[in-house]
């Protein structure tokens, strides 16, 4: 019974092996680090911490765009499954290539409609 547990004793014994070895060789051979008051300060996109308002302010756009493109992201997954079936669908009729036709279609007019919009401007 425990030699079937042997295996995964040598696997875990080597991971950690390994992992001790890389934090060790690391420690040992990196150079170490100069501080600087400036560069320990928080520092977030851009602007430092302390300067930043914590609510501030997003236009709608931003959201818009995320949205969007969740949206588009999301109906583009739907094109996976087609495609893999593709060539089977081909042989044995037109019926779904018409209809990812179609959702192909309604999707292009989506992207249209937000785009004339100026959905996408992010201005």
């Amino acid at each position: 019974m425990i030699q079937d547990y042997i295996g995964i004793g040598l696997l875990l014994l080597t991971a950690i092996g390994f992992c001790g070895g890389v934090l060790l060789f690391s420690a040992l051979t990196a150079q170490k680090a100069h501080t600087n008051p400036a560069k320990d300060e928080a520092y977030e996109c851009g602007l430092p911490a302390a300067m930043a308002e914590p609510r501030i302010r997003f236009s709608v756009k931003f959201y818009l765009i995320a949205v969007l493109f969740i949206l588009f992201d999301i109906e583009t997954v739907f094109l996976y499954p087609w495609a893999v079936v593709f060539r089977d669908m081909i042989q044995g009729g037109w019926t779904i290539f018409v209809a990812m036709l179609s959702f192909l279609g309604i999707l292009a007019a989506a992207f249209v409609y937000a785009w004339r919009k100026g959905a996408l401007d992010g201005r």
